[in-house]
């Protein structure tokens, strides 16, 4: 069974949501703070809570403000649906249990305030009332030649015409229609209704065995939020005393380490009582074998779950071995305490409290996962809050995969506010929830829109670190200034290509980065993943600063770090990459803006180009000087460039091959 649609009612920050469609799979709740994505799991959960979930308190989870209701008898709590799910129903229940039942018929489950249940099929036959029967049980009592030993009338003689025909009421009517059975006329056009009749009658019993049926597989709903930890050392006989009276201490972890030992297969009395040490007399064979046998039964089931927390761990940790990085998980059993390790590649073993509090969040998890679905796990529905809130940004990218294994057997709604956790093509599987105002309370949006900015952040985080992930995909990478160096290079390592004068490897990728400021930050990121990176950069001020940033000068040393002035035939103090083409672009002022300034160019030899465009050229812009350049190189070759002009450009273009080779 999956859910289907949900609708919750009148629980904390929610009034009404309004129903809502959930996918089979998995579902992603994002929202701000305060917005309402923790009270829905919690909500939702009451479909089909683990045993020992607390309660729905009126007076702690009714919204405050419409608690009068309550008191003033506006509501009924015993009727007030908190949460209603709808459920699919398998192919193999609708056979067996729901005959002539469409793909369309649903299994409805309700809580009500009151904590009391309720549930229906939708989308099927309706159990019959006596009087949508009565027409047709008269047919059967005019029969020729039946003398009936029951009287209908007196049978039915307290029934309302409402009255729903199932159980005993049911059976008394079976009863009397098989009495009418021997007196009927078999070649009577009556006798072809006798069975639809019965089957009319036994409607109603059909559907009460199919809900208790389909009321027994439920799914499960495994709540987890970050507050369930497992401690690391724990005091057996101290823990079942509290367990045996209730006194659950929350600052000891004590649930976690409950759900712990029930992963292990044991309660805290019967491990506890394997930790007393028992005197054996050396000739009592019988009892030194019992001793035995329950030690190795407690050291094998600790050591099977060591070995199935592993391996769960390893999916998503991916412990780097070179760095020693933890690898395994031990659990130990000696005396009354009992001992949760983690062991590197060496052998060492230290405690799971010591280990960074990503690791632990990853551990715990899972043994409360194991522990509530208490073997259900392939009928679990899984509702995390904020998962992996401690781990890093690529940890979460590795646990959203685990997600999506685990979301294969268990459905799993998840809220969070990390762009690591939604995929990009999750995006049909997103819910946003906002609250405008408490009157309204808590909304959910099938759709990806939201009046609340905040409630879309963690989709357009994610779709923009997709979007990056996308841009650096090449294994070898120039680090440029900005878009106009990226259309000069382009443009002028064409031509060169096209005269043969030089090539520049198409396996290289130009990155423009957008000021000089940020050249920094993508070769850092480009670094990161293993990539091949150089940096070119004017001889101006902002490259000048950019150049000396320990950071970048780390990150690729200096030969990787290229600047525009080492590659000029004649040196120009605070040159750019304009300086590379002066006489070409001079040409190209003087053709496109009209303007003739060779002559200014040609008699400052050592001043940047750029300054002496801004001087003569009124609101001069290099954005539409680089499209003029762009415009002019689909029309000329590397001829038209003077020699000095291409012999700059072929030294650059040779020296960020060979640096990127």
């Amino acid at each position: 069974m999956k859910l289907k649609k949900v609708r919750i009612k009148g629980y904390r920050s929610i009034i009404d949501t309004q129903e809502f469609d959930v996918s089979e799979d998995k579902i992603i709740f994002v929202g701000p703070n305060e917005a309402g994505k923790s009270a829905l799991l919690q909500a939702i959960q009451y479909l089909n809570p683990p045993d020992e979930t607390k309660q729905i308190d009126s007076l702690r989870d009714y919204p405050r403000a419409y608690y009068t209701d309550i008191n003033t008898d506006k509501i009924n709590p015993s009727t007030e649906r908190v949460v209603e799910g709808e459920f699919s129903i398998d192919e193999f229940d609708r056979d067996f249990y729901l005959p002539n039942a469409s793909e369309n018929t649903t299994y409805a489950l309700w809580r009500n305030l009151d904590n009391s249940e309720g549930h229906e099929l939708r989308n099927y036959l309706n159990k019959p009332t006596y009087e949508d029967l009565k027409d047709d049980l008269a047919d059967f009592t005019d029969l020729s030649g039946y003398h009936e030993s029951t009287n209908l009338e007196e049978l039915t003689a307290n029934w309302e015409p409402s009255e729903i025909i199932e159980g005993k009421k049911a059976k008394y009517l079976i009863d009397w229609l098989e009495e009418a059975f021997d007196f009927l006329d078999k070649s009577d056009v009556e006798f072809s209704g006798y069975n639809d009749l019965k089957s009319k009658i036994e409607i109603g019993d059909r559907i009460n065995r199919a809900l208790e049926h389909l009321r027994k597989n439920v799914p499960v709903f495994v709540f987890y939020n970050n507050y369930y930890r497992v401690h690391p050392i724990i005091h057996l006989e101290q823990l079942a005393n509290r367990i045996n009276t209730g006194e659950l201490n929350s600052e000891l972890y004590d649930y976690g380490n409950k759900c712990l030992l029930n992963f292990l297969g044991f309660d805290a009395k019967e491990l506890s009582e394997m930790g007393i040490p028992v005197e054996l007399n050396s000739t009592d064979l019988t009892a030194f074998e019992s001793y035995r046998k329950n030690k190795d039964r407690r050291q094998y089931m600790l050591n099977a779950a060591e070995v199935k927390l592993t391996k769960e761990i390893k999916q998503v940790w991916k412990p780097n071995q070179k760095k020693g990085e933890a690898s395994k998980l031990r659990i130990r059993a000696d005396g009354q305490y009992l001992k949760v390790t983690v062991e590197d590649d060496l052998g060492v073993e230290v405690e799971l409290n010591q280990r960074s509090e990503g690791f632990q969040w990853l551990v715990s998890f899972f043994i409360v996962f194991f522990s509530e679905a208490d073997g259900q796990n392939d009928n679990a529905i899984l509702l995390l809050d904020e998962p992996g809130l401690s781990l890093h940004g690529l940890k979460q990218k590795e646990f959203r995969k685990t997600i999506s294994r685990l979301a294969q057997k268990n459905q799993t709604f998840f809220t969070t506010h990390s762009p690591f956790l939604v995929g990009p093509d999750e995006l049909d599987l997103v819910r946003v929830v906002e609250m405008k105002d408490r009157q309204e309370g808590t909304k959910v949006h099938t759709t990806i829109t939201a009046k609340d900015f905040a409630a879309l952040l963690p989709l357009q985080e994610a779709l923009g670190y997709d979007l990056a992930q996308s841009l650096f995909t090449q294994k070898r990478n120039l680090v440029l200034e900005g878009l106009t160096d990226y259309w000069y290079l382009e443009g002028v390592s064409r031509l060169l290509r096209d005269s043969k004068d030089v090539d520049l490897n198409e396996k290289i990728a130009l990155v423009p980065a957008a000021s000089a400021g940020k050249v920094v930050y993508f070769a850092t990121i480009l670094h990161a993943q293993d990539f091949k990176v150089a940096a070119l950069l004017d001889s101006d001020s902002k490259g000048d600063q950019a150049a000396q940033q320990d950071t970048l000068v780390h990150t690729l040393k200096n030969k990787r770090i290229l600047r525009t002035k080492d590659f000029l035939v004649n040196k120009i103090n605070k040159a750019e990459i304009e300086d590379l083409l002066r006489e070409t672009l001079a040409q190209i002022v003087k053709t496109e803006f009209k303007i003739d300034i060779i002559n200014e160019v040609n008699n400052q030899p050592n001043r940047p180009i750029i300054s002496i465009f801004k001087e003569k050229i009124p609101k001069f812009s290099k954005y539409h000087l680089a499209k003029a350049f762009i415009r002019w190189s689909r029309d000329y070759t590397a001829s038209d460039m003077t020699e000095h002009e291409r012999q700059q450009w072929k030294h650059l273009i040779e020296t960020v091959n060979s640096i990127l080779k």
